[in-house]
């Protein structure tokens, strides 16, 4: 049997003022990920609203604008949002994690775009949502279903917080060693701490270690762009990848992801392990872990043949705070890193033995993360398996 979403949800009409929030407790459209990977803090606060919608742990947000790229989050804090993301408030009788979960379904994000309105920027009608589908189980059998669903969201929010801290610990190495210049010298002392010789550099306005050279990120590595992929459409029952897009580098791969064929160039087919930089309109570096697909055209693909991953990773999302300086200033977006710009930076380089040391030490850390990335992936391939099985009854769950 199946109730309607109105009968055991409905939306929350409380106010908060907006000096009540921070970053974090603050929820946008743009602060939810997509593909149901929850959110991330928010770029600022309302600058011209005293309050907006409030939300408390425990209630389901969801971005009313583009359903289709399923955005949608568990709250685990109490806080605000804006006025494009509906919270849902579950009614007695209803677990809120249960809800959380029918809500999570493919089917919902279907729903909701079927009674969507507007086409470039398609909204959500809420009256048309509480008319969603949910299964009518009873408490029991939802707390079941719930802590099945549950481990499984656990675990990859465990991986989460082990990879943030472990990409914490490497920055922190690589900045000691190569931003406050206190690598081990030749008697294992950190360098500029025990005195090691600085010399002041007139490009860098700043000393930096005796023999470093200067340079700029074209010379440490290749900016390789992705294609413009409408050019490669997949004939029918051709095999294909799938594209690799800023919504991509997001959230990975999703059933709305566009598709390319096979027969693109190598140079653009990501890996597992590669480095991406997003230099059009959303600025961002970062270690791809998705699988394999080929790459868009607002997307670099960082490659080098003379030094290792970890010092060209580090180093363009070090300079990438630059480059997002230089969109503050200007009021701009920044829309366009192109190769002038990454001409222009200037970086310190050090000796080839250094840079060889640290990536010793910082590359396993990587390659952890990327592992982690991908049993990430599998986890929730599974879950969204599970999740339909599960709410329509034909996996059951039995008592121990």
């Amino acid at each position: 049997m199946n109730n309607i979403l109105g009968n055991v949800a409905y939306y929350s009409e409380e106010i908060i003022p907006i000096f009540e929030l921070n970053l974090s407790s603050y929820i946008t459209t743009d602060s939810l990920l997509a593909n149901k990977q929850g959110k991330c803090d928010s770029v600022n606060l309302p600058p011209n609203s005293k309050t907006c919608t409030r939300f408390k742990k425990g209630d389901i947000l969801v971005a009313n604008i583009r359903p289709y790229l399923k955005k949608i989050w568990f709250a685990d804090i109490d806080g605000g949002c804006s006025a494009d993301v509906l919270v849902f408030k579950s009614k007695e009788g209803y677990l809120p994690n249960f809800l959380y979960y029918a809500l999570l379904r493919d089917d919902f994000f279907v729903h909701s775009m079927k009674g969507s309105t507007g086409t470039k920027m398609p909204r959500g009608d809420e009256d048309h949502l509480l008319e969603f589908l949910i299964p009518d189980f009873d408490y029991a059998q939802q707390e079941k279903i719930s802590q099945v669903l549950s481990v499984l969201d656990a675990k990859i929010a465990l991986n989460n917080k082990i990879n943030i801290e472990l990409e914490a610990m490497a920055k922190l190495i690589y900045d000691y060693w190569f931003m406050q210049f206190d690598f081990p010298d030749e008697n294992g002392n950190p360098y500029k701490s025990s005195g090691g010789k600085m010399v002041y550099n007139e490009e860098l306005k700043r000393d930096i270690p005796e023999g470093w050279k200067v340079k700029n990120l074209m010379d440490i590595a290749s900016f390789t762009n992705g294609l413009a992929c409408q050019k490669y459409r997949p004939k029918d029952g051709e095999d294909s990848y799938p594209v690799i897009k800023i919504k991509e580098m997001g959230s990975d791969f999703s059933d709305s992801s566009e598709r390319v064929s096979k027969n693109i160039p190598d140079k653009v087919i990501i890996n597992n392990g590669d480095v991406l930089f997003s230099w059009s309109a959303s600025l961002n570096v970062m270690i791809w872990a998705g699988g394999i697909g080929g790459l868009n055209q607002h997307i670099f693909k960082v490659t080098s043949d003379k030094y290792p991953r970890t010092f060209y990773y580090f180093e363009v999302l070090r300079y990438l705070k630059h480059f997002k300086m230089m969109a503050e200033l200007r009021k701009t977006t920044m829309g366009h890193i192109n190769q002038d710009h990454l001409e222009q930076s200037k970086i310190a380089i050090p000796h080839d033995c250094l840079v060889e040391s640290l990536h010793e030490k910082l590359n396993p850390i990587l390659s952890t993360m990327v592992s982690t990335l991908v049993e990430n992936q599998k986890l929730t391939e599974l879950r969204d398996w599970l999740l339909p099985m599960l709410m329509n009854g034909q996996v059951k769950i039995l008592e121990n």
